[in-house]
């Protein structure tokens, strides 16, 4: 059990890592082309609300403090997708298409999410994720 438990520790860490660096890229990116006001120019009204709402919510439970470092990562990992879908322009550049980055995340989240939620995964599993965050940064270059 010990092992098991040191390698989704392990997992854990590649995922936040990834995904926060994932929000980052898409901060920079949308950032470089739109400015200071590219939250509310480039990303889609529906994941804002959504970003507004969970900000809120953390609000009124102001016991639970956290860092805040922005609107975007108040979204769901999934949302960063449908970020870079809704603005494509600002991304194809380094990713190949839009089925590659959907299917990429949708089998990441769902890793993530069963993760997150101290489920205990395959070793195949680890084996997948492991890579589909090395094809990622091979394509983005991290």
């Amino acid at each position: 059990m010990r092992n098991e438990a040191l390698q989704m520790a392990r997992l854990y860490a590649y995922l936040n890592c990834f995904e926060n660096s994932v929000r980052e890229f898409v901060r920079d990116r949308l950032e470089e082309k739109y400015g200071t006001n590219w939250w509310d120019s480039a990303v889609p009204e529906k994941i804002r609300r959504h970003a507004d709402s969970r900000e809120a919510d953390a609000a009124k439970n102001s016991w639970l403090e956290g860092q805040n470092k922005g609107k975007i990562y108040w979204i769901d990992f999934g949302q960063l997708s449908d970020i870079i879908i809704a603005k494509w322009d600002d991304f194809e550049d380094v990713i190949p298409t839009q089925a590659w980055i959907k299917q990429k995340f949708e089998d990441l989240e769902k890793a993530r999410n069963f993760v997150a939620h101290n489920r205990l995964l395959l070793p195949a599993e680890f084996s997948r994720i492991e890579m589909h965050l090395a094809d990622w940064n091979k394509q983005i270059g991290f």
